[in-house]
């Protein structure tokens, strides 16, 4: 694997995993729908800088509907249920029910782009659906799909079909032009979330602020770029699959910036999570390459 595509997936992984314990710490002076504004219309101030002194191209007019959509999906959808989530989710175990998203990638492959998806497929996706359950009954105390949790899968579900979908998109424009398309598409839903921003910031934590702040510039925007160059060079199920390592990665930055232990439960919730999207995963990769 070339040296670029392994440093997008290294960018992609260690900032994905630090934005877990980050939206907690956000939460505390911020709501779920303020958090997502902010960090979306950070990062896309930054892009609309970038785009200038870049001169970036536009859109051509017809590919802008499926523009707004993929940007409702991949980051009004997933930064907003995502933040809801972990109201009542911990970070560790929140970055564990992400990880469905290449088994999720997988399933729209197979629905949208016909890739091979069979029986080790689905027993993937029945394995890492017990260990959803698990976490969810850690953070619920009892065998119900905990509300968090399902706005987390949620999430997942909506940054899946981002990914699968964007495929042919990357081709026409190139993953920087296009990511910065749909970044700036989502921040475009979320300004309806405005009214009472402005005095949560007076309100909030230097701590809070400053992390949303980060929050905005690094992981809402590098990691999209990165996986997006890796999806253009391996495919979506490889590019993806990167996202493994994130919840260990998440769990140690978790632990060291604000003291989160995860539960043993949780933990071994993740760990079938993990297995069953990685035999669901393999099995997908594998029947590519005999074709």
């Amino acid at each position: 694997m070339p040296l670029r595509v392994l440093s997008a997936y290294a960018a992609a992984i260690i900032l994905w995993a630090s934005a877990f314990p980050a939206i907690r710490v956000g939460l505390e002076s911020f709501g779920p729908f303020h958090v997502s504004m902010l960090r979306l219309l950070i990062g896309s101030t930054a892009l609309v800088i970038a785009a200038a002194v870049t001169k970036m191209k536009l859109p051509e007019r017809k590919d802008l509907p499926a523009i707004l959509i993929l940007g409702f999906l991949g980051f009004s959808v997933y930064h907003t249920f995502l933040s809801i989530g972990e109201k009542t989710v911990s970070a560790g175990a929140a970055s564990f029910l992400v990880s469905t998203t290449p088994l999720l990638s997988a399933l729209l492959a197979r629905l949208f782009l016909k890739e091979t998806f069979g029986t080790y497929g689905w027993a993937g996706s029945i394995t890492a659906l017990l260990g959803v359950f698990l976490i969810s009954f850690d953070a619920g105390g009892g065998f119900t799909l905990e509300w968090g949790v399902l706005m987390i899968v949620t999430a997942a579900l909506g940054e899946s079909v981002y990914f699968v979908l964007q495929s042919n998109y990357l081709t026409k424009y190139g993953f920087i032009p296009f990511t910065t398309y749909t970044i700036w598409a989502g921040t475009l839903f979320m300004l309806i979330s405005t009214p009472g921003a402005a005095e949560a910031v007076q309100q909030a934590s230097m701590e809070s602020l400053l992390t949303v702040l980060y929050l905005g510039l690094f992981p809402t925007v590098i990691p999209y770029f990165a996986i997006a160059y890796a999806t253009s060079k391996q495919g979506a199920s490889e590019a993806t699959s990167s996202l493994y390592l994130t919840p260990v990665l998440a769990i140690i930055i978790s632990w060291v910036w604000i003291g989160e232990t995860p539960t043993l439960l949780s933990i071994a919730g993740g760990v079938i999570v993990l297995a069953g999207v990685s035999v669901s995963t393999l099995y997908t990769g594998k029947g590519k390459e005999q074709k």
